[in-house]
């Protein structure tokens, strides 16, 4: 099955799921549902979810027992775009081509609506099947320590206080360590967990998830230069415009170019104790550099 096929496949049951999951829109509170399913079915990729799944196969098991772990790591994604966007942070008035959720539903509302998301993570997070090796806490240890305050939360803590800053490249690269990389990183652990996955393979998707999502970052910083609002759907030249710290601002395009290609490289290469069942998470990889060409 091409990828482009695979994906779609993965989106839909991913999407599936999280409209199961979440209360309907005319259920009271109706603003705040309408506010958290406005923010969750606004167009992503999905990323975190489909890897979370493809995780799970990776490792042997099937993508329905990983559904749980997928959504909860979606949910959380999805409140810190939320609150990412909000006046007080990144201020940003567009998310994948159409308006946040604070410029529709009011800044009070999209605060309530990050903080339900969050708290609706857990909720479908328990719903994981435990294995012989995993118990539920483990899963929830393993999405609460990617969102806490040393990961997403801290990162962007530093993201915040590094503005107008002269950072150096390590301090960039661990705000990106602990907000990008972490959540994508637990992306793929949860799903190799619900697969039962041995410590060997657990830890060779630690490392996969720690390159793929520096790689993943950097080509985000890239795009922000080089593209226009209207294709990547969000306003282009933002961090430039708030003097943010980003990859090609310290290393320079080209520089970068070769970093998110040498990031993708050794992500791959950490894929080997998985062997052939991991083509799908090389394919994926290697899509997510083309972004950029």
């Amino acid at each position: 099955m091409p990828l482009k096929s695979y994906l779609a496949g993965r989106v839909l049951e991913v999407d599936a799921a999280l409209d199961a999951c979440l209360p309907p829109a005319k259920q009271r509170p109706a603003t705040l549902h309408a506010a958290m399913r406005y923010a969750v079915f606004s167009g992503g990729k999905r990323l975190r979810p489909v890897l979370c799944l493809t995780a799970a196969e990776a490792c042997g098991g099937i993508s329905a027992n990983a559904l749980p772990a997928a959504c909860a790591v979606e949910l959380l994604h999805t409140y810190s775009l939320v609150h990412d966007d909000l006046p007080c942070m990144d201020d940003d008035d567009l998310r994948r081509g159409r308006p946040t959720c604070h410029k529709v539903y009011g800044e009070g509302m999209a605060v309530l609506c990050g903080d339900a998301l969050l708290t609706h993570a857990f909720a479908a997070l328990v719903q994981s099947p435990v294995t012989r090796r995993y118990a539920t806490r483990h899963f929830v240890a393993a999405l609460a320590q990617a969102g806490d305050s040393t990961h997403l939360i801290g990162g962007q803590v530093m993201d915040l206080e590094g503005e107008g800053q002269l950072l150096k490249r390590s301090q960039l690269v661990r705000i990106h360590e602990a907000k990008t990389a972490a959540l994508l990183t637990a992306a793929l652990r949860l799903g190799a967990m619900s697969a039962n996955a041995t410590p060997a393979k657990l830890a060779a998707l630690t490392t996969f998830g720690h390159a793929l999502g520096l790689a993943f970052q950097v080509i985000d910083d890239i795009l922000d230069v080089t593209q226009s609002t209207e294709v990547l759907g969000k306003t282009a030249g933002k961090d430039q415009a708030v003097n943010k710290a980003t990859y090609p601002s310290i290393l320079g395009l080209d520089a970068s170019r070769r970093e998110a290609a040498r990031l993708t490289r050794s992500a791959m290469a950490a894929l080997a104790p998985l062997g052939s069942k991991a083509v799908r998470l090389r394919e994926i990889a290697g899509q997510l550099l083309m972004r950029e060409y």
